[in-house]
């Protein structure tokens, strides 16, 4: 699988899919026990699936709203949340 196609397939995946995944390849990473192309190969492919779960996460966190509040404690609206 070319490196464009891997991340076609990995660009469809849930957040939740592609960190399942990524958890798998560093077990396999830390066992050891495959061939040195082996492990470069999933080692391209769980960085690949790391940048998409940054991503994913980058896209969540904009979508977070902070809810303001009136003094009496009803929603007066909301505002982008403030990551800094």
């Amino acid at each position: 699988m070319s490196k464009a196609e891997a991340a076609d397939e990995i660009g469809k995946m849930s957040f939740e899919e592609a960190l399942a995944e990524l958890k798998g390849i560093v077990e396999r990473l830390e066992q050891g026990d495959g061939k040195l192309e082996e492990s470069i190969d999933i080692y391209q492919r769980g960085a690949l699936l790391k940048q998409h779960c940054d991503s994913k996460l980058r896209a969540a966190q904009e979508r977070i709203e902070k809810i303001t509040l009136t003094k009496d404690g009803q929603p007066a609206g909301s505002e982008p949340l403030d990551l800094e």
